[in-house]
C-alpha cells in the first residue's frame, strides 16, 4: 500500500517531468527552418508526432494537478462520480484516477 504522501510525491515528479518535455516540444515545434517542400514535408510529419504527444502530456497534466487538488481538499481516493472508495490497487496503478473502477468502466 502506497502512503498519499508517496503518491503526491510521484505525481508531482510526474508533473515536472511533463513540463520538461512539453517545454522541449514546444521549442522543437518552433526550431523549424526548412526551406524546401521534401524538407518541410519531413518536417510536418515530426510535427504531428510532437503535436500528439504533446496533447497526451498536457492531458496527463491536467489529471494530475486535480488528483493534487483533491488531495489539498481531502477528496483524494473518493470516486467523483458515485463517491465510493477507490481501490488502492487502482490508485496505485493510475494514482490521478478520478473514478472507481466500476465507474471507470
Amino acid at each position: 500500500m502506497t502512503s498519499v504522501q508517496m503518491r503526491k510525491a510521484q505525481m508531482e515528479a510526474r508533473l515536472a517531468d511533463l513540463r520538461g518535455r512539453l517545454a522541449g516540444i514546444e521549442a522543437e515545434l518552433d526550431s523549424h527552418e526548412a526551406k524546401d517542400w521534401e524538407d518541410l514535408a519531413t518536417e510536418r510529419e515530426g510535427d504531428e508526432v510532437l503535436e500528439s504527444l504533446g496533447l497526451n502530456a498536457q492531458q496527463e497534466s491536467r489529471m494530475i494537478v486535480a488528483a493534487l487538488q483533491r488531495m489539498a481538499e481531502g477528496e483524494y481516493g473518493i470516486c467523483a462520480k458515485c463517491g465510493a472508495p477507490i481501490a488502492e490497487a487502482r490508485l496505485d496503478a493510475l494514482p490521478f484516477t478520478p473514478l472507481c473502477r466500476r465507474c471507470a468502466g
